[in-house]
């Protein structure tokens, strides 16, 4: 049921706290996000502290912030679908398979970008 009189600052305040209560979620029952997440603490200041123009310091950034969104598209899509069942169904494997391939894309498109604007630096 959509509650009564959730417009302008109300629902932003409303939003912000499904959002923290939703990454709070993620973070006690995803291990995948946990782990991304301590990785992204690493990554996100070395990006800050790299000599990059900013473009690049702002790709490194945003490769791994979209890691970060997929997984948690990712476990979203997986808790529906525990929902709606136990049992083993195609459509169900098919939906988390899908999901997964999308994370997996993230994270390519993060590691590809990380080293084409890293290796000049390095070698």
């Amino acid at each position: 049921m959509k509650p009564v009189n959730n417009h302008g600052i109300k629902r932003v305040v409303r939003a912000t706290g499904f959002s923290i209560k939703g990454l709070k979620a993620a973070w006690l029952h995803e291990a995948a996000f946990r782990q991304e997440s301590v990785l992204a603490f690493i990554m996100l200041p070395i990006a800050l502290l790299l000599p990059l123009p900013t473009v690049e310091r702002l790709l490194l950034m945003i490769t791994v912030l979209i890691v970060l969104i997929v997984e948690l598209l990712n476990s979203a899509i997986e808790a529906v679908v525990d929902r709606v069942g136990d049992e083993i169904h195609p459509l169900s494997g098919r939906a988390k398979d899908i999901a997964s391939a999308a994370v997996f894309f993230s994270l390519v498109l993060c590691g590809l970008t990380w080293v084409s604007i890293l290796w000049p630096l390095l070698f």
